[in-house]
């Protein structure tokens, strides 16, 4: 196993496009149909995610031991939707419902979830840097497995709409009142979604791997609480860290998956980011519009669409389109976005972005065998 690489032994994911591999892809490359995904509870999406990988987990706990199976999951979930139904069910009866724990009200309760479903017990960690949560959870998982600390890890994230999360993008004037246009001049904002993905990844050989993750890259440009970069500095950062991690040049790669909201700030320093590196020709999408934003599984699930890209089933090569009204935005620099039934020649290398409130902005390149 070359150094700082890590395999992808299995992956599991639900969102609004489905909860199987072969489901999401189809829906992925004909544009629909999109559902409202589950029924806003974060441990049963997690559990259909997880559902493909359970094989796979029960496998790696019988090799290396239920102490040596870490999990690290990305979230935003706080538990609000249990605390504003605990505060109105309090309001009316002078007492808190019996299910409102301080358990389920933690940022941790995800992660904990997942490792009490296996009966694991070793590390257990909760990431919460915003979007960019499930990717930052790989980024930790490969540390603790190049330092021994553990031996596989099941990494992602996972998130629910809340009604405290939809009055805080509402309020920041950021959600768009249809499906999200992203990089289109008439983009209005982002479009709120649910979902999850898991993979579980080792840097041993004893696995078969069908992918690889290749390259990791982070930066935190700190500018603004929730307002990104407007020069595109930190995420031009973690794309060039990524690439320098995976010891390629920006024409290695074959197609990126753009964390593309549709909002004004971020598809503006995003698009100057991925031109100051990248040749026009370079294949591009937002895979958003399909989605909805799903917060702190939003990596994790565009990772997810990038390793069936590189699967045995796209035999003809195929792409995640680019779903918007096709009106370029003359004041950002031109990109190659994919259009419905747009394929490339060669396909062996995907990279995916995520960017974060607070200035945290993070990238992954996966390879297929």
């Amino acid at each position: 196993m070359i150094k700082g690489q890590l395999n992808i032994i299995d992956f599991g994911i639900a969102c609004s496009l489905g909860n199987s591999k072969d489901d999401i892809w189809r829906n992925l490359l004909s544009n629909g149909p999109m559902t409202n995904c589950e029924h806003n509870d974060i441990n049963y999406i997690s559990s259909l995610a997880l559902e493909p990988v359970a094989p796979a987990i029960e496998e790696a706990i019988s090799k290396f031991g239920k102490t040596r199976v870490a999990v690290l999951c990305g979230t935003c979930y706080k538990g609000s939707n249990v605390a504003v139904n605990a505060l109105r069910v309090y309001r009316e009866t002078g007492k808190f419902p019996h299910d409102c724990t301080l358990e389920t009200l933690q940022t941790d309760y995800p992660a904990q979830f997942i490792a009490k479903k296996f009966g694991l017990e070793g590390m257990v960690l909760s990431h919460s840097t915003a979007c960019a949560s499930s990717i930052s959870a790989i980024i930790s998982a490969r540390k603790l497995l190049e330092a021994g600390l553990c031996d596989a890890a099941i990494v992602g994230g996972t998130d629910v709409i809340s009604d405290s999360i939809m009055l805080g993008f509402t309020a920041l004037e950021a959600v768009s009142p249809g499906i999200c246009n992203p990089f289109s001049a008439n983009r209005s904002g982002i479009k709120l979604g649910e979902g999850a993905a898991f993979f579980l990844i080792t840097n041993e050989d004893e696995f078969s791997s069908e992918y690889k993750i290749t390259g990791l890259g982070e930066s935190a440009d700190a500018v603004h609480m929730t307002a990104p970069s407007e020069s595109g500095e930190g995420a031009k950062i973690a794309m060039t860290l990524a690439l320098a991690d995976a010891g390629l040049k920006p024409e290695d790669i074959d197609y990126l998956n753009l964390h593309g909201t549709g909002t004004m700030l971020n598809d503006a320093m995003e698009s100057k980011a991925v031109s100051s590196i990248f040749s026009e020709a370079l294949p591009v999408s937002s895979t958003k519009p399909l989605t909805g934003h799903t917060l702190g599984a939003a990596g994790a699930v565009e990772l997810a669409f990038c390793c069936l890209a590189l699967s045995q089933r796209n035999t003809e090569k195929f792409l995640p389109p680019h779903l918007w009204d096709g009106v370029f935005d003359p004041s950002l620099p031109r990109l190659n976005f994919v259009l419905k039934g747009g394929k490339c020649s060669k396909l062996k290398r995907c990279m995916s972005n995520s960017f974060a409130f607070g200035g945290y902005n993070a990238c992954v390149i996966v390879e297929g065998s």
